[in-house]
């Protein structure tokens, strides 16, 4: 039926280029935004994951730079130990020159003088202390989370550099000709227990890098999956683009013939 009053191939020319726009423009903020999701409404539930995954990736990072933290911390306290070490055996060098029948009591003395200096910086090394935190304590651990939802950690040991029984033991001696074989003695035990103090940060520090490499790994992971949850497939929405743009053009063209299409009444009317 031809009308006056109503243009029903207008009217439906004009809803189809306006879903078109509307679709057109969706795909022009996705591919200027990289985002596959721009508003909320464009995928709900996607969107709630990704933010639940960008949440987990910050944690993760967060935790990363902890652990890495954590790492300096075992390496200052490695490199005390390595200082320590130079020090027991050097007080033991000393207490086995002192136990030489041909060294007169002034030779011992002057042994007994450097070897309590090293004894004091004994005392000082476990004094040392990383960012304000003790390096040594009484035997502790600081905890250090391994894990971006806090529930795995791992302890950082605070040894006790000075507390154990044969370290506490030649850090406070005198060396005399009477004691220097003793000293000696104690100084081989106190080596070994420092030893094992050092056996055990490095330990500590191998697994720190075990644990740094598997973040590493998860922040990859969640970058990842979070990608193709909220990014925009480039290819796909360009092919999209073209589409929309190809009906738009057409929608135009139709819209524009509808219109004109009513033309036709006036040469029926003029007769």
């Amino acid at each position: 039926m031809i009308s006056i009053n109503v243009n029903s191939a207008a009217s439906a020319s004009g809803l189809n280029l306006a879903k078109t726009n509307d679709a057109l423009q969706k795909t022009l903020q996705r591919l200027s935004s990289g985002r596959r999701i721009v508003n909320a409404s464009d995928d709900a539930g996607g969107l709630a994951v990704s933010m639940k995954m960008a949440a987990a990736l910050k944690r993760t990072e967060a935790t990363a730079i902890n652990l890495a933290n954590a790492q300096s911390y075992l390496q200052t306290q490695d490199g005390a130990f390595q200082v320590a070490d130079k020090v027991l055996n050097r007080m033991s060098e000393l207490a086995t020159l002192a136990n030489d029948p041909t060294k007169n009591s002034t030779d011992i003395a002057n042994y007994n003088l450097e070897y309590q200096n090293l004894g004091l910086q004994m005392t000082s090394l476990a004094a040392e202390e990383f960012n304000g935190v003790a390096l040594y304590g009484t035997g502790g651990q600081l905890q250090v989370s391994t894990s971006e939802d806090g529930s795995q950690t791992l302890g950082l040991s605070q040894a006790n550099i000075t507390g154990t029984t044969n370290i506490a033991l030649v850090i406070v001696g005198t060396l005399t000709a009477g004691t220097a074989t003793i000293l000696s003695g104690q100084l081989q035990s106190a080596i070994q227990e420092l030893a094992t103090m050092r056996a055990q940060n490095g330990s500590e520090s191998s697994r720190v890098g075990f644990a740094q490499d598997y973040l590493k790994i998860n922040a990859l992971n969640l970058e990842a999956a979070n990608s193709r949850i909220i990014d925009v497939d480039v290819a796909s929405e360009s092919s999209q683009l073209a589409r929309f743009q190809i009906l738009q053009q057409g929608g135009t063209a139709m819209l524009a013939q509808a219109n004109t299409s009513q033309q036709s009444l006036v040469k029926l009317l003029q007769g």
